[in-house]
């Protein structure tokens, strides 16, 4: 072989100032890799757990639809449209114990549970004047609201027992009802049924005084009642005789105001000082 043979196969194999024409598999290679890794973590995050999207879906619903704000308008965004809705007709968020506006002291919390179950006895009130005024009981029905609680006073004179006797007239019954039903409506406080008579001495083969009428005249409202379904447990009964009048014995219509049984939900919640009621009962009674 010639020289210069000898030369041009030298320069063709270590490739002088020719490049190798395979060189583009390396960046080939290099490419599928990385598109194989691409492909890869695509995959791995694909793989995500549903319901925990799903459920930061709903708290993100939550906290742009306004439920969590109090007042104005929450708007809720959709896919084509803005609609507007009120928060009244939107679930509310409840707010965790203890909160603002709470009371946070022993003293505190009395003073409010006291407030509150002065609203209530108001409000029980109220439902039976209106019942006394529309069915023609005004006359014969007083209440109010003492330091003692919600008192119904009924007149007992032609309306629950005639004169001397204990058995209930049936003239009575709708509006000894009607207490019943707010009773029942009640269910918490504890309730006492007093009977009052007028001073005037009774002696019978039945009652030998005023003290067994009074008492005997409770008991029979007590029975009445329970037999309406009010909690039997919730009840104790009293007779005083002429001890508490709420009028003067002297004329008839003092004594017919003196006949009278008393309902009384009792507080469980004593009124703070500054609350009394001023009277609390009618003069010449007490408490």
């Amino acid at each position: 072989m010639s020289a210069a043979a000898r030369g041009r196969r030298r320069r063709h194999s270590d490739g002088g100032g020719h490049e190798n024409e395979e060189r583009w598999l390396l960046t080939y290679a290099d490419m599928i890799t990385l598109l194989l890794a691409l492909f890869v973590v695509l995959f791995a995050i694909s793989s995500v757990n549903v319901s925990k999207v799903k459920m930061l879906q709903q708290s993100l619903r939550d906290a742009f639809s306004g439920k969590v704000m109090n007042g104005g308008e929450a708007i809720l965004q959709t896919s084509n449209s803005v609609a507007v809705r009120t928060l009244d007709s939107a679930p509310r968020v409840v707010p965790s114990t203890p909160s603002i506006g709470r009371p946070s002291t022993p003293a505190a919390q009395a003073s409010f549970a006291a407030r509150r179950e002065q609203d209530e006895l108001q409000h029980l009130k109220r439902m039976l004047d209106a019942y006394a005024a529309a069915h023609g009981f005004k006359a014969q029905v007083e209440t109010v609201v003492t330091q003692r609680g919600l008192v119904v006073r009924l007149l007992t004179d032609n309306v629950l027992f005639d004169s001397g006797l204990a058995q209930l007239k049936p003239r009575g019954l709708p509006l000894l009802g009607e207490v019943g039903t707010l009773l029942g409506v009640d269910r918490v406080h504890p309730i006492i049924v007093e009977g009052h008579t007028d001073d005037v001495p009774i002696s019978t083969s039945q009652f030998a005084s005023n003290w067994e009428l009074s008492t005997v005249r409770a008991a029979a409202v007590v029975r009445w009642l329970i037999a309406r379904s009010v909690p039997p447990k919730r009840f104790s009964a009293a007779g005083y005789a002429d001890l508490h009048p709420l009028a003067s014995n002297g004329t008839a219509a003092g004594r017919a105001r003196n006949r009278r049984v008393e309902v009384v939900l009792q507080r469980i919640h004593a009124l703070p000082s500054s609350d009394q009621l001023s009277p609390v009962l009618p003069k010449g009674t007490t408490p």
